[in-house]
């Protein structure tokens, strides 16, 4: 409060007179004596009446109370702690219960950055190129700057068929521009197929209300198809709700073997176990990556350390906190960190993630930044775009690329073959068209050789 006294004090003795600097002066040191109190809420209330009554515009009373409650939460420093109004509350709760429009990525506050957590399968997201740990920095151009998770979120969301327009930061690249169409983000979690070797591959995408469930059922369909083994797919899962990874883990680990220990804020431990025994009878391998996280976790570290499944591919997230929410009666809640979590031996891979046994990655290819079919490229550009077009053609067996990064003649013949193999109009400039056809065999490139299923296929014959 001094600080802000002298600032303004000399401001005011710069354009005004010395008796009104001594007036204003007079009257905050009043109302310093007016706050003073061994109750910390007297302050609070002060700070609202004073507001209220001195303010030279009306302020909404609802406003600041929800402003105090939000900078109360803030002040914590927890980034998975959050105060929710009334939509951001409702926005949250669809998002583990039910269909959503938005782009379909979990994020979370990383000192003071909207960082991505993991893109949802099949979501926009995911098809436009977002990472784990990319970091927002604009929505639409307005900077995201100081605004809390939800608030972001609630930009980034929108209606089915609009777009929105994302700058993000990624490690080791920079500043990327995506603009991404936002669509229905449905409730299905779980997705079942059987791959080469009459191998079973289960995908749970995030851990919702009905994840269990679904689940169970796709471990009774692999089941009557009699399959060799399982590939538990948990990658770029962002998590969700703690008791039904405990109840998924239980359809892999034998009886009374512990899933978790839950550290509580007086130190006191309460342990988890598993009350069935394993619903499938073959070989598992467990797939991660540096987007799973949080229940995601829990699980993979259950299934390794008390079954004994192995576990493929990169090292997870890192999330190792639970969090509860308590509702108002007008639909706004406060989300608030009540634990942490440990694995069954005890470890807290809160911000260090949990490490896989079995190290795969994909191939490089597989993190090249979205290309925007909004912009054509053409002979004469020079830009990071050009770049990326470039590695995506090699990538997909088109060698004769030109100099890096610059869109030459050498680069136009190359275009222009790419198009008329995939049937496309022959212009030679990387148009919308052109850009779209490259990004899908991109993604069927990798789908077909995704090294990551391939050593845990691998890793399953080996312990078959």
């Amino acid at each position: 409060m001094k600080k802000i006294q002298l600032i303004i004090g000399f401001i005011l003795t710069a354009v005004l007179s010395a008796a009104l600097t001594y007036n204003f002066t007079q009257s905050t040191n009043t109302s310093l004596k007016a706050i003073g109190s061994d109750d910390p809420f007297e302050k609070l209330r002060s700070t609202y009446e004073t507001i209220q009554s001195d303010y030279y515009q009306d302020v909404d009373s609802k406003e600041l109370v929800e402003g105090a409650i939000n900078g109360m939460v803030e002040s914590i420093g927890d980034p998975y702690s959050d105060y929710m109004s009334i939509s951001e509350a409702k926005s949250f709760n669809e998002n583990i219960s039910s269909s959503f429009e938005g782009i379909g990525a979990e994020v979370q506050d990383n000192n003071g950055k909207i960082m991505i957590v993991s893109p949802i399968k099949g979501s926009p997201a995911e098809k436009a190129g977002i990472k784990p740990k990319d970091k927002i920095l604009q929505v639409d151009e307005k900077s995201v700057e100081g605004m809390t998770v939800n608030e972001a979120v609630m930009l980034i969301r929108g209606e089915k068929g609009t777009k929105v327009k994302l700058l993000v930061e990624r490690d080791g690249v920079g500043e990327l521009e995506l603009t991404i169409i936002r669509d229905t983000i449905p409730l299905e979690t779980v997705y079942t197929e059987v791959i080469e070797g009459n191998i079973g591959k289960i995908q749970i995408t995030k851990f919702s209300e009905t994840t269990g469930t679904e689940l169970a059922e796709a471990l009774t369909e692999l089941n009557e198809k009699n399959v060799d083994g399982l590939v538990l797919d948990l990658r770029q899962n962002p998590g969700g709700l703690m008791d039904q990874a405990i109840g998924m883990s239980e359809l892999f680990i034998p009886k009374g073997k512990t899933i978790m220990q839950v550290e509580n804020k007086d130190g006191s431990k309460e342990v988890y176990k598993s009350e069935k025994d394993p619903a499938l009878d073959v070989p598992v391998v467990v797939v991660v990556d540096n987007g799973t996280a949080s229940a995601a976790e829990i699980m993979a570290a259950a299934l390794h350390q008390s079954a004994g499944i192995p576990v493929v591919g990169e090292k997870t997230f890192g999330k190792g906190t639970i969090q509860s929410a308590r509702g108002f009666d007008d639909g706004s809640s406060v989300k608030y960190t009540i634990a942490k979590w440990l694995t069954p031996d005890g470890t807290w891979v809160h911000e260090k993630g949990f490490k896989p046994q079995y190290e795969a990655k994909l191939p490089e290819y597989a993190n090249l930044p979205y290309l925007d079919p909004d912009k054509t490229l053409k002979e004469g550009d020079s830009s990071p775009e050009v770049k990326t077009a470039q590695q995506m053609l090699k990538a997909v067996g088109y060698d004769e690329i030109g100099a890096e990064g610059y869109f030459d003649s050498g680069m136009k013949q190359t275009v222009e073959k790419f198009q008329k193999d995939q049937d496309l109009t022959v212009t030679g400039e990387m148009t919308s068209e052109t850009i779209i056809k490259l990004m899908e065999t991109i993604q069927k490139q990798l789908s077909d050789n995704d090294t990551q299923v391939k050593k845990a296929i691998e890793v399953l014959n080996e312990n078959n």
